[in-house]
């Protein structure tokens, strides 16, 4: 009989699901191309240029290039006013070939990240943060446009490795606007029990053990260890912490918020980090583009059709 220790933990590829994810909305495009001479459209802005953001913005042009959607891309200096940077989203806004606008953050200090975003189209909001699409979200019967990459690429590798959420103990881990907050309003839609922990909380490794389900999205480096986890629980770790690697050319190296050596020893089904969560994120931002674009194509066709059956 083997023993505890000889357990493993099913790990969850991130980039295979990613690349499946991919696939599918290339397929697609082509359809859309082939049936009405339109292709999805994707503007991303980036203001200055800090290194992490512009290589991030480049990984998500890229992606464009390769699934046949149209990338807009606009590159402001570090110096632009507000206004300005908030025109150029109006531009955008009217632009009949953009689905999906993207503004990278963070943003410098001198422009109000909430006013702008706030001025994204709800019908172009592919980050899904405006506030009606959480609003949305957050009420039962009611569905978004979009939902917010991370946390739907982590209810998707749920989903896609055959994991039941319906009726599961869920925790999630971090409270962030970005991940923690959407993820467990996500959670709940899927009908599973939610508690989130975050700084406050006592005892939270006592929390984190009940779990089916955990979302880790705290933004700690390892700091869920394995005597947290629940024996066969499925852990989505969405943290990426740089930690102190002399051995690597860089001098670091990147780790979860979970001890993953410890961690798959115990749990069920685990991501690795990198390789987990964020090959979904940019999947998921592609495939909000082109369910933004099939909305608009589609629902445009059918209106003049509409439109020709009373003329």
């Amino acid at each position: 009989m083997a023993s505890p220790s000889d357990h493993k933990a099913t790990i969850i590829d991130g980039k295979a699901i990613a690349q499946t994810i991919r696939s599918e909305i290339a397929s697609e495009v082509r359809l859309l191309s082939e049936k009405y001479g339109k292709v999805p459209g994707l503007a991303v802005v980036i203001v200055g240029n800090r290194k992490n953001s512009q290589s991030y913005v480049n990984m998500k042009r890229k992606s464009c290039a390769e699934l046949g959607i149209q990338s807009f891309d606009i590159d402001l200096p570090e110096d632009v006013a507000e206004d300005e940077l908030i025109s150029k989203v109006h531009e955008l806004n009217a632009n009949p070939d953009v689905h999906g606008i993207l503004v990278q953050l963070p943003l410098p200090k001198h422009i109000n990240e909430e006013r702008v975003l706030g001025e994204i189209s709800l019908e172009k909001d592919v980050d899904g943060f405006h506030p009606l699409n959480i609003g949305k979200l957050a009420m039962k019967g009611r569905q978004p446009l979009f939902l917010p990459c991370t946390p739907k690429g982590c209810i998707e590798l749920l989903h896609r490795s055959g994991i039941s959420i319906k009726g599961k103990n869920a925790v999630v881990v971090g409270r962030s606007n970005i991940v923690g907050l959407p993820v467990s309003l996500f959670l709940l839609k899927e009908n599973a029990t939610v508690t989130i922990v975050h700084s406050r909380t006592k005892e939270p490794e006592k929390i984190v053990r009940e779990a089916d389900i955990i979302i880790a999205a705290a933004g700690q480096a390892m700091m869920i260890k394995g005597s947290w986890i629940k024996p066969g629980a499925a852990v989505i770790d969405v943290g990426t912490n740089a930690v102190d690697d002399p051995t690597r050319k860089s001098g670091y190296r990147l780790v979860g918020d979970v001890d993953f050596q410890e961690a798959c020893n115990v749990a069920g089904w685990i991501t690795p980090v990198p390789g987990g969560v964020g090959p979904m994120t940019v999947a998921i931002l592609l495939k909000n583009t082109l369910d933004g674009a099939k909305r608009v194509i589609e629902n445009y066709r059918f209106e003049l059709w509409n439109q020709s059956l009373w003329m």
